[in-house]
């Protein structure tokens, strides 16, 4: 019979005591050692309520909880014995209670736990550990979901840390207070951080959400956050343009669209641009006919009838107009002598038709003889009394031959020191002269014929009076600017000249040969305020230059005409698609022209360089440079510049900002608004390059002494919005900050002025300026590039002399023996990209040189263009040799 020992037990909280068991249960298998049936397991302590630990073994002759080392008391445990009837053998299976007064005695030190070993005849069993915790769940969750409001398909995710607990809580989330199952929406799913995420946005995702932690001591709720799915505004496509608002003469006619592609939502942003297109449209008012007077009554026949008539021609119906009511014809009896003496009323007729056949031969031999006449005593030439009077004191001079390479070639002036007289005026026909030629869609004046010409002086008001005068009764005049501020006119014939309006970058070549010999053209130059004029534009297009006219519209000239003007385009291929725009006759804007593509029409080409463009073009009309951006890269010039009062009579102060497309004719516009203003400009403009990035242009000012001034600008920054500054179409954009000086006797202000674009480039300007100084306007800066009258005709227009200019066209244009010809020549200037359009014209040597001339008027460096002949005529030393007869 074996014995086993009783373990030394430990009262809870109490003496160590001894015992030994002498009796071991009968019938236990002494070749077994126990195995555990049942193992305590791991439990947690809620509130304040014991917990239960449990095993069973067999065979077992005895089963003590040993826990944290140490021996439960036997009084502690609770036996219950049984048999096996599978094997006969004991079953022994013993149950022990823990607190929570237990557990928080060793609380610190290490985990609370427990463990049964089991006894027989063989040896001892140890079963696993159990740990006993006391559960909780703190109040305060680590990190709760936040409030958020985001565009719809986007990414979300919502953040959830639950509160620390035992053990671990497990989270669910609430959306509405109802519960969020991954299973069942494949949009959403949870992370191992317990972290919500929406993959795409949905409108139904716009709720509030809730971070649920739990386990067994308690539940928390995080704080609700509020989804906000929002949906940015889009336009719809436009509708058809409506009909004409008259039905006879000229009205609107509109297109409208609506943000509903799709409609803002939750907040989201309306569209930006209008709603509503208005264009100009014409309506053809219907004329009804009328008839004309009756025609005498014819003779009376040999049937005893006269007839007379009358035509529905006063006026003709036309644009659907009613024709005439009545007979054309009228026919009546009659009793006369013809009427009986047919025979002799025929013979009668006869001879009536023969006296007027001589009267018609004597009338044309008696014009014939007055135009010989007239043309004997009337003097010269057209053509020579152009030349003559247009190159009053221009002489002959002496040149001699010279070399190739001698740059003084250009440079050689005439001799005026011969002339007996100066010239002023335009060179215009007689009014007793022959009347208008009138070419297809275009207006040309008198044709100088046989009669003599003269010079007309007056004063340039008057002139422009007269000219005005002239053009109000074209049929163009009502799309024409009012007044003559931003126009330049003259009278040209085919000697050529130049048109220019000063400060503006804006001139008009017309280079000689342009106008037919033996006619004159009155020419005309002009700007146009943009609000005057309707140009449409759509989608990512703007407009990169002045839109300007030059006419009569429609004339076509025999040689290209260049047009310069400005732009604001930070030029590029891959940024850009780039139009020249030309309006027809009935109105509407076409493309005449893509930049960088191949031109459909050889009567257009246009040279783009840094600043300017050079439009040749052999029909004049109104222009206008439009450019698509390509990319979110492609960026235009802003000018920015500063303004403010001369005089400050008022604690009040104000700056004004203003962002100007960077051409030359706004900021001339601008000063000139300004000036009406009593205001001064402030430090340099500066460039600011503006993207097409839908970003708006902000504005801020900074670094004001506060003891001094104070701003009244409520927000930290003013805005302008992209599509105001995008279009181009309106001109004068500006923000006005609004200081106030804390004391009368402050003159000196200094500050700082922001202007950016967000997520873009931008400006600072340093303020620093005495307000009691007086600025004068003619400190201001004003481009002076430009001087000299606004028109010049003949020779005057350029800087190359006439037979200079004809002696290197003559010689560059036929092809030079070793390449020494004027694709040479292109390529010394720079100017060998446009060999194709130089190759398609008569002569390309002139179209070289007519842009050349207007690229460099009038502070052009003739040595510079003789250098580059010169170049060319190294090639072949003889080819520029210019002779005193030549000249």
């Amino acid at each position: 019979v074996g014995l086993a020992l009783a373990p030394a037990w430990h009262h809870r909280g109490g003496a160590q005591q001894s015992a030994t068991v002498a009796n071991p249960v009968s019938g236990a298998s002494p070749d077994l050692l126990p195995h555990f049936q049942l193992e305590p397991e791991d439990v947690y302590i809620v509130k304040n309520k014991a917990v239960s630990l449990a095993c069973r073994a067999t065979p077992a002759t005895q089963i003590y909880f040993k826990c944290n080392g140490e021996w439960v008391h036997q009084g502690d445990h609770v036996t219950q014995h049984s048999t096996d009837r599978g094997t006969g053998l004991p079953v022994m299976e013993v149950r022990i209670e823990v607190t929570r007064q237990q557990v928080e005695k060793i609380f610190g030190l290490e985990e609370y736990w427990c463990q049964c070993v089991a006894w027989s005849s063989s040896g001892t069993t140890k079963s696993q550990k159990a740990f006993v915790r006391i559960a909780y769940l703190r109040k305060n969750f680590e990190q709760e979901p936040t409030a958020r409001e985001v565009s719809i398909e986007q990414g979300i995710v919502l953040p959830c840390r639950p509160p620390e607990g035992i053990p671990p809580a497990e989270v669910e989330w609430l959306r509405n207070e109802e519960l969020v199952d991954p299973a069942l929406d494949a949009n959403v799913y949870v992370t191992p951080e317990h972290s919500l995420v929406l993959r795409q946005a949905r409108l139904a995702d716009t709720a509030n959400y809730t971070c649920v932690a739990k386990n067994i001591v308690a539940r928390r709720r995080s704080a609700s956050a509020a989804i906000t799915v929002y949906v940015n505004g889009g336009w719809s496509t436009w509708t058809q343009w409506s009909g004409c608002s008259t039905s006879c003469g000229r009205g609107w006619q509109k297109r409208s669209r609506t943000c509903t592609n799709p409609t803002p939502l939750n907040g989201g942003a309306f569209c930006e641009g209008q709603n509503v297109q208005k264009t100009a449209c014409t309506t053809l008012c219907p004329v009804d006919g009328a008839w004309s007077e009756w025609s005498k009554w014819s003779v009376c026949g040999a049937e005893c009838t006269h007839w007379r008539s009358r035509e529905c021609s006063e006026p003709a119906p036309r644009n659907g107009g009613q024709e005439c009511h009545g007979p054309e014809l009228d026919t009546r009896n009659c009793t006369s002598e013809l009427c009986s003496h047919a025979a002799s009323g025929a013979e009668d007729v006869a001879l009536y038709v023969g006296l007027v056949a001589v009267a018609v031969c004597l009338v044309l031999l008696l014009l014939v003889g007055v135009l010989v006449y007239c043309r004997k005593k009337g003097g010269l030439d057209a053509d020579v009394a152009d030349s003559s009077i247009l190159t009053a004191g221009f002489q002959p001079v002496s040149i001699k031959p010279s070399k190739a390479d001698n740059p003084s070639l250009l440079t050689i002036q005439p001799d005026l020191s011969t002339a007996t007289m100066t010239y002023q005026g335009s060179l215009c026909p007689r009014q007793d002269g022959p009347a208008k030629l009138q070419l297809p869609n275009g207006h040309l004046l008198s044709p100088l014929g046989t009669g003599r010409h003269t010079l007309h002086h007056s004063s340039p008001a008057a002139e422009g009076a007269d000219f005005v005068a002239r053009l109000s009764t074209q049929s163009y005049f009502r799309s024409l600017p009012r007044g003559t501020t931003n126009m330049a006119y003259g009278t040209f014939n085919f000697l050529g000249g130049r048109l220019m309006i000063p400060n503006t970058g804006i001139s008009l070549l017309i280079p000689p040969d342009a106008i037919p010999r033996g006619k004159i053209y009155e020419v005309y130059l002009t700007l146009h305020k943009q609000e005057d004029v309707r140009l449409p534009l759509a989608g990512c297009q703007t407009l990169l230059s002045p839109i300007v006219s030059c006419g009569p519209p429609g004339v076509l000239l025999t040689r290209p005409a260049i047009l310069a003007m400005g732009h604001c385009v930070e030029a590029s291929a891959e940024n850009w698609s780039i139009r020249l725009k030309k309006q027809s006759c009935e109105g509407t804007w076409e493309d005449v022209l893509q930049l960088g593509a191949e031109p459909c029409t050889e009567l257009y080409y246009c040279q783009l360089e840094a600043q300017a463009c050079y439009v040749f073009t052999e029909q004049l009309g109104r222009f206008a440079l439009v450019g698509e951006s390509l990319s979110m890269a492609a960026s235009k010039r802003l000018k920015l510049v500063l303004f403010a009062p001369a005089a400050c009579p008022s604690l009040e102060y104000n700056i004004r900002v203003y962002c100007l497309s960077d051409t030359q004719d706004v900021l001339k516009e601008v000063i000139q608004l300004e000036k009406q203003l009593g205001g001064q400009l402030i430090g340099a403009p500066r460039v600011l390059h503006f993207k097409d990035s839908y970003h708006n242009l902000r504005l801020s000012i900074h670094d004001m002494p506060s003891s001094l001034w104070k701003s009244k600008l409520l927000a930290s920054y003013q805005e302008i919005p992209f599509y105001h500054i995008w279009s181009g179409l309106q001109p004068f954009l500006h923000c006005t900050f609004t200081l106030e000086r804390l004391s009368p006797s402050t003159c000196e202000l200094a500050c700082k002025i922001w202007v950016w674009q967000v997520e873009g480039d931008g400006q600072s300007f340093t303020v620093n300026f005495n307000i009691a100084k007086d600025t004068r306007f003619s400190d201001w800066l004003v481009p002076d590039s430009e001087v000299g009258a606004p028109a010049l005709v003949g020779p005057s227009a350029f800087k190359i002399p006439f037979l200079i200019r004809q002696k290197i066209i003559s010689s560059l244009d036929p092809p030079g023996t070793r390449g020494a010809d004027w694709r040479t020549l292109a390529q010394k200037l720079n100017l060998d990209s446009h060999l194709s359009f130089f190759a398609s014209k008569p002569s390309p040597t002139a179209m070289i040189l007519n842009l050349w001339e207007a690229r460099h008027f009038p502070n052009g460096n003739l040595s510079q263009l003789a250098a580059a002949v010169a170049e060319v005529g190294k090639q072949d030393g003889a080819l520029f040799a210019v002779s005193e007869a030549e000249c």
